[in-house]
């Protein structure tokens, strides 16, 4: 099957309104995604966050929508600094630990700009689909209009704000385009319920332009992801 972008609706236009209100209060507009996925987190759902980090999304979904919420984060700096926000976490890898979860755990599984770092990415999203009703995503567009340029006009693996690593001290290793994304999600029988696309300081491309406008023109994206099961 091939989808399209999500088309507005009254439920999603107050999600679209909720969001955008979150958005004019993230202070580092670089990583705008946190306050979109924490629009579309109900309150007092339960939540795996998958590659936390420091913990930044956990605390504010707790302070901000009273999550039950869990994290997994593999390095053990990411794990202190979580711990230190009074967070539950556990040291451990998307690629090989999220197969001790059970089915439907989880509310909310979210794997936010590291997808990209991932071993395997398909297996990660069948997993999190598998152990939560909804899957939240955010990810930088490798196909994005500047990324594109710099290969043309230098040569060179591109270096961008959201991208900021070079070639060979990245923890990206499978980059992939806002399509290719799309085409995975389409292989693995899953739903897009949301979709989001970001350029610029965290302004939106409207849900009506195609996936192309959308890949071309979008620094990040962040999509809500189901099994089709709920």
């Amino acid at each position: 099957m091939s989808h399209a972008p999500p088309a507005e609706t009254g439920p999603a236009n107050a999600r679209t309104a909720n969001a955008m209100k979150l958005e004019t209060m993230a202070a580092d507009t670089a990583r705008v995604d946190l306050r979109i996925i924490a629009s579309f987190v109900t309150a007092g759902a339960r939540v795996l966050d998958v590659g936390c980090g420091d913990g930044t999304l956990l605390e504010m979904l707790s302070r901000e929508k009273q999550v039950d919420g869990r994290g997994v984060e593999i390095s053990q700096k990411g794990v202190n600094e979580t711990v230190a926000r009074g967070l539950s976490v556990v040291q451990g890898d998307a690629d090989s630990d999220l197969v001790f979860y059970p089915d439907k755990a989880f509310d909310f599984t979210i794997l936010s700009q590291t997808l990209q770092a991932t071993g395997n990415p398909k297996t990660v999203l069948q997993s999190m689909l598998r152990i939560g009703r909804r899957a939240i995503i955010s990810f930088p567009n490798f196909g994005h209009w500047r990324i594109r340029r710099q290969f043309v006009t230098q040569g060179r693996m591109p270096i961008t704000e959201n991208l900021p690593y070079s070639w060979y001290d990245t923890p990206n290793i499978h980059f992939c385009t806002i399509r290719d994304f799309v085409s995975l999600v389409d292989e693995i029988g899953a739903e897009i319920e949301e979709a989001v696309a970001i350029h610029g300081n965290g302004r939106r491309i409207s849900r009506r332009s195609p996936w192309m406008i959308w890949n071309l023109f979008s620094e990040q994206a962040v999509f809500v992801l189901s099994d089709g099961s709920a």
